[in-house]
């Protein structure tokens, strides 16, 4: 298993003793170094009124459900205001994100929204390796999931990311690259 935040990049202008000090929530993966079935958690996070409204007024979302209390709490289904699935979606992804510096987005597939948030749950994340497989000469194809749970760990959110990742040894992929190249043009 890669561990995250051990991986050092240096940056020009850095003194060499800066640049030997691994980069917060920032790593040198390649392809090689994703194992599936890893996973990581997230830290939790609760979402504010005030942060909820600013990004609806940011995406221009002014949905009832998301922006007019009364209108939630009287007429909606709910009872209460949501938070906006793709605020819920941000920020399920970026607490998990780990910017990768060799990957690279390619997608994302079967996005759901399971459960309702609302203004003051709490969230966090759980990322897992899903698959991975060569892609092109140059990168390897992974897909990785994001649950994203609330409070007591009701499953509010699923998403798939697909991502590129650079190869670290190219040249290790460069039969199985040729092969699939060749089925592409043999239809």
């Amino acid at each position: 298993m890669a561990e995250i935040g051990v991986h050092p990049r240096s940056l020009p202008g850095l003194p060499a003793e800066h640049a030997d000090i691994a980069v917060w929530n920032s790593e040198d993966w390649y392809f090689e170094d994703f194992e599936v079935g890893d996973k990581i958690r997230s830290i939790r996070r609760t979402i504010s009124e005030g942060e909820s409204m600013l990004f609806n007024s940011l995406v221009m979302d002014h949905h009832p459900y998301v922006s007019d209390s009364k209108f939630a709490e009287e007429e909606g289904v709910f009872g209460k205001r949501l938070v906006a699935g793709a605020m819920v979606f941000s920020y399920g992804l970026g607490l998990a994100a780990t910017n990768c510096l060799n990957s690279f987005s390619y997608g994302y597939d079967r996005l759901r929204f399971i459960k309702p948030v609302f203004i003051g749950d709490t969230i966090y994340t759980i990322r897992e390796n899903l698959s991975k497989q060569p892609h092109d000469r140059k990168m390897g194809k992974l897909r990785v999931s994001y649950s994203v749970y609330k409070d007591g760990g009701e499953l509010a959110l699923y998403a798939e990311h697909l991502l590129t990742a650079l190869y670290r040894e190219p040249e290790n992929f460069a039969e199985e690259v040729s092969r699939l190249e060749e089925a592409k043009r043999n239809g």
